[in-house]
């Protein structure tokens, strides 16, 4: 069974930055299609970035492109979320996931990762 867990989230001023992390254990996630959701209070788990497990392709929310970063490091099964610039609309539980379907392409569609980790509460202030 694969675990994820995540760190690095907390509270920044707007224009700031923060580098999330999410390591898995259990099992090696390096044929997992890893990705990060946030879910702001209110509304609903939306996809923030995913990185396949092959091609090395790296996908984004349209309105992230630019100011979010996705990497991973399978020789450390974890994934990290480069966050720069942040706003206060940012503000929201960040959720690390994993997609073991071997898709070719990530998808960004909440319900097709069955892995989660507990979230990492990310606080941007005005």
């Amino acid at each position: 069974q694969l675990q994820l867990v995540e760190s690095g989230g907390g509270l920044v001023q707007a224009g700031g930055s923060l580098r999330l992390s999410c390591a898995a254990s259990g099992r090696s996630s390096s044929m997992y299609t890893m990705g990060w959701f946030r879910q702001a209070p209110g509304k609903e788990r939306e996809f923030v970035a995913a990185f396949s497990w092959i091609g090395g392709n790296a996908y984004y929310a349209d309105s992230l492109k630019g100011r979010f970063t996705i990497s991973r490091d399978n020789t450390k099964s974890a994934v990290y979320l480069q966050m720069n610039s942040l706003k206060p609309e940012d503000t929201a539980v960040y959720y690390c996931a994993a997609d073991g379907s071997r898709r070719t392409r990530a998808t960004m569609n909440a319900g097709d990762y069955e892995h989660w980790g507990q979230g990492t509460q990310v606080t941007v202030s005005s």
